[in-house]
């Protein structure tokens, strides 16, 4: 009965640091400290998040988490859903390719490897953004002029920022797996 309770304690502290990480992400989107920009381009901290979370758990939950991260920022970002794109597509994409990349061991689990699948997946995510602005009828020119300086931006903030993120969750993550075994 006590194993029980501990057990249910520890997993309910597991989802309060999960969600509350996720949470002080999306208060990030608007946080600008001097030297934290680059062109006016902040560092996608819902994306951090995700490849933070994604590294060790399964392609379905990666894209599944990714799509919900993606309806978060859309909800975060509204202009207009007539014109404007979905993040959910890019993140979604995202997700999937950060748990594939673990699954095939292409990457080592470490800061440095971590900030290369950050910097690539921000360049994934600003050009699926880029190819929504495109098919739905924005100036082609402008769009990608844009993305090029936008997607350099995120890819190099993010990049920086990942260990940030990833570092404290990650030991939150192993610890409680060796408390598991």
């Amino acid at each position: 009965m006590l194993d029980r309770k501990v057990s249910l304690s520890k997993k309910f502290l597991n989802w309060a640091v999960t969600i509350g990480s996720l949470l002080i992400c999306v208060l990030a989107m608007y946080t600008r400290f001097p030297g934290m920009t680059l062109m006016g381009i902040a560092p996608n901290w819902l994306l951090i998040w995700l490849v933070a979370w994604s590294v060790n758990r399964p392609v379905f939950l990666s894209v599944m988490a990714g799509v919900a991260i993606g309806f978060i920022q859309d909800g975060m970002t509204f202009v207009d859903m007539h014109v404007s794109p979905t993040h959910a597509l890019g993140l979604a994409i995202t997700g999937g390719l950060t748990s594939l990349l673990q699954k095939q061991r292409y990457m080592q689990e470490d800061f440095i490897s971590i900030a290369l699948i950050v910097f690539g997946m921000a360049v994934i995510v600003e050009t699926m953004h880029a190819l929504q602005l495109t098919a739905m009828g924005a100036d082609m020119d402008n769009v990608w002029t844009l993305q090029q300086r936008i997607a350099l931006s995120s890819a190099i903030l993010s990049s920086l920022w990942s260990p940030a993120i990833y570092f404290p969750l990650s030991r939150w993550w192993r610890s409680l797996e060796k408390q598991e075994d």
